[in-house]
């Protein structure tokens, strides 16, 4: 468990583009060297500043883009020491850095998002208290859960819960550390499986739609949002992103957005926030959890808004004045999986990019990663347009190009787009 307590936290100086500090360029540092810090590194430099990441490997998909790389393990003081002597003010593009470390390097130079807010995301049990408390002022709240500890919280555990899903409080992401069950012998069984470590066991509830809201807080309490996302996962994973005026009614956008700034509000937070959230079948909200940073279902941002969520990420750490994004074009994002660079007998295939490249609104990005794997992102394609039918028809093309299985029925999902639509008319 992190001892870091929001005591611990530097202010947010503002650091200017293209600015000298003590004698070197104002630089701003990473803790992890994923995509996301890749495109977090390619924001700040477009704004002039120089950019290190932290990372074990030596050629992250970070690193390979950054001015510097501090090779080393997210713990080791040494390392965290010299990524605090080069950089002027540090965030993370993952979770599950250790909270400790990013309380050490607060003590030293500002950081965000801080030490806490990383600590409650990276354990359910704290993160569903979280929400349990700020729902009397956002309306929205969990799903039912139990806390599952002990083989007697086993026993105890309410039979309205089932079925359910068992999580792992800790390190779990894109469905690992997660199972269904049905019954108190499936959930026992279960949670052996799983190591007897600290879970949640959720209520499984009926499903309308997955969407998330990322927002952007600065250090003097000003809040931006992107527009809501509505989001398709398989196997855990997110596989699509459509955002458009009407994607999901804007009484329910609006909803989220609220909610999401409440929890923001509660945790004091600096910096790029997403909350995801369920819509049920009776069209209420369930916030399901939280990532303290830029998210897969914002990339679309660099493409169809005119300020990115990476863009807010570097304002946010650097101090500078945060602008309400605003979205230029219907889009549809698609992640790209390593599954799709093998066929169908598991033997690697050439993927389709000058025939992709050719469609209209095809923004392609590619993360660096050298091996394809099953599972593993290697990059994500952004399709915009001037209509939503336009791009909704471009992304099918995309998906039948790459070998992607369909995620829509024609009729079902222009109905849902009308019913979205009509909801946003009658307001």
């Amino acid at each position: 468990m992190s001892t870091a307590t929001p005591t611990s936290r530097l202010p947010i100086r503002p650091l200017l583009p293209g600015q000298t500090v003590d004698g070197r360029p104002a630089t701003l540092g990473v803790l992890g060297g994923g995509q996301l810090g890749r495109m977090f590194v390619q924001a700040a430099q477009s704004l002039g500043f120089d950019a290190v990441v932290l990372d074990p490997e030596a050629t992250s998909p970070a690193g390979q883009v950054s001015h510097l790389t501090v090779q080393g393990a997210y713990d080791d003081r040494q390392a965290l020491a010299r990524l605090a002597g080069i950089a002027h003010a540090v965030t993370t593009e993952f979770e599950n850095v250790p909270a400790d470390s990013m309380a050490e390097l607060a003590s030293r130079l500002p950081v965000a998002p801080q030490a806490d807010a990383v600590a409650i995301a990276q354990d359910r049990v704290r993160e569903k208290a979280l929400f349990k408390r700020c729902e009397p002022d956002s309306n929205v709240g969990p799903a039912p859960y139990a806390v599952i500890e002990t083989a007697a919280d086993v026993d105890a555990a309410p039979e309205a819960l089932f079925p359910g899903v068992l999580k792992t409080a800790r390190l779990g992401y894109d469905g690992k550390g997660q199972a269904n069950v049905a019954t108190r012998d499936e959930l026992r069984a279960a949670w052996q499986q799983l190591g007897g470590v600290v879970c949640v066991l959720e209520q499984r509830l009926s499903l309308q739609d997955e969407c998330s809201v990322i927002i952007a807080r600065g250090a003097d309490g000003t809040v931006v949002h992107l527009p809501m996302q509505r989001n398709l996962h398989r196997g855990g994973i997110l596989a699509m992103t459509e955002v458009y005026e009407g994607n999901v009614p804007r009484s329910l956008a609006n909803h989220a957005v609220q909610a999401t700034r409440h929890i923001a509000q509660a945790l004091d937070y600096v910096g790029v926030l997403c909350v995801e959230f369920f819509v049920l079948s009776d069209g209420r909200l369930v916030v399901n959890e939280m990532a303290p940073r830029p998210h897969n279902s914002g990339h679309y941002s660099v493409d169809a808004c005119d300020v990115s969520q990476f863009d807010l990420q570097v304002r946010t750490l650097a101090g500078l004045p945060l602008l309400q994004p605003r979205l230029h074009s219907p889009t549809v994002m698609l992640n790209l999986l390593g599954d799709l660079w093998f066929d169908a007998a598991g033997q690697p295939r050439e993927l389709p990019w000058a025939q992709l490249l050719a469609l209209p609104g095809c923004h392609l990005h590619l993360y660096g990663k050298r091996e394809a794997r099953a599972g593993r992102k290697m990059g994500h394609l952004t399709l915009t347009a001037a209509t939503i039918e336009a791009v909704r028809a471009t992304a099918r093309e995309a998906a039948a190009l790459l070998g992607m299985a369909p995620w829509w029925d024609d009729a079902a999902s222009a109905a849902q787009v009308r019913a979205a639509t009509d909801s946003v008319q009658d307001e």
